[in-house]
């Protein structure tokens, strides 16, 4: 029976693979045509990057079984030091592609060291408290990227705080400008990127989850006391998941950034953490394969459904409500059994 069900998983992570690689193709072949539209293709990055968010936050929600409210704080961790990167290597690395993929491993960095930071104090927590407390940071990480200001020389970076009091040298520029964000970024996201982007955290998240260390922290998830009884390190295994969501999340703000003209940190609030937390439970929790379906069609259909903008959020709120009815309802548990055959509960 377990090698039966190990099978099962393994092939729901090939097929998951196998459906990126095919989306990847065929809007490559389709991004040439006229048919089209510019709207769409200047969605498919932005798209890649929601789609490793909703992964990235499916491990600490899914998979580890702990609600974080404050992901949006460490995308735009990624994001404003992956920016900065790439702006302070303009010169010393040409190649847009090896600027890009620095700049994401310097995101993921930055994103997995304050979530590091983070980790210590709020994987104490459980429940409402750490969702709570995960919210607050993501607050705190908006209002101390509002308030730093970076500048690029011939010496160097040059940071300040609260006062934009930096003097450079004769052909500096102002990179971050506090409050204003990052203005004229170049553009050097690509859609190969986010696909590339996309494989390795399918990898990623698949290899933890079927490690030791994977089984141990979906022990956690089902029963801390159980698993605490047997010698698993709580503290570990959690800040494991965590830190790594936290790192994939750092990777996505970079390349979310170099993708768009200007960042601010007001794009990275409550909001978008919600928005995330939404693609995670509409795809299902632990659910890799649901988190892309969901991040892919609830990032295109606000650009397809134009005229319902300022609605978007209490859409999304009403679903997610009827979601969560529907998944904790016996009636429809049984329904669904009976329309699957085989099926004997949710999967991770």
């Amino acid at each position: 029976m377990n090698r039966l069900k190990l099978d099962r998983s393994l092939r729901r992570d090939y097929l998951t693979y196998a459906f990126v690689i095919v989306a990847y193709v065929i809007l490559q072949v389709f991004s040439g045509t006229k048919g089209f539209s510019p709207t769409l293709r200047g969605q498919l990055v932005p798209i890649c990057a929601y789609v490793v968010m909703a992964m990235s936050l499916n491990l600490t929600v899914g998979i580890l079984g702990e609600l974080s409210l404050g992901h949006a704080g460490f995308m735009s961790v990624g994001a404003f030091s992956g920016a900065i990167a790439a702006a302070a290597l303009q010169n010393a690395v040409p190649s847009p592609g090896l600027r890009l993929a620095i700049a994401l491993v310097i995101g993921a960095i930055f994103a997995g060291i304050v979530g590091t930071v983070i980790s210590v104090p709020v994987l104490r927590l459980n429940g409402d408290y750490l969702a709570i407390v995960t919210l607050a940071f993501g607050q705190i990480i908006k209002s101390l990227i509002e308030n730093l200001y970076v500048g690029v020389d011939a010496a160097g970076l040059h940071f300040s705080f609260l006062k934009p009091h930096i003097t450079l040298a004769q052909g500096g520029r102002m990179i971050l400008n506090g409050p204003m964000g990052i203005p004229n970024i170049g553009k050097i996201s690509t859609f190969l990127a986010g696909f590339i982007l996309i494989m390795l955290t399918l990898f990623i998240i698949f290899n933890l989850v079927r490690s030791r260390a994977g089984r141990a922290i979906m022990a956690l998830r089902d029963n801390r006391i159980a698993a605490e009884s047997v010698g698993i390190n709580v503290t570990k295994y959690k800040m494991m998941a965590f830190v790594t969501s936290a790192a994939l999340a750092g990777a996505a703000g970079a390349l979310f950034a170099l993708g768009q003209n200007t960042i601010v940190a007001a794009k990275f609030d409550f909001n978008t953490s919600i928005l995330i937390l939404v693609f995670v439970v509409l795809g299902g929790l632990g659910n890799m394969f649901g988190s892309i379906i969901a991040a892919a069609a609830l990032t295109i259909l606000p650009e397809a459904l134009r005229g319902f903008a300022d609605y978007r959020m209490l859409i999304y709120a009403v679903v997610l409500i009827l979601v969560m009815l529907g998944t904790n309802s016996p009636q429809l548990k049984g329904l669904l059994k009976k329309l699957v055959p085989g099926k004997k509960g949710e999967e991770v």
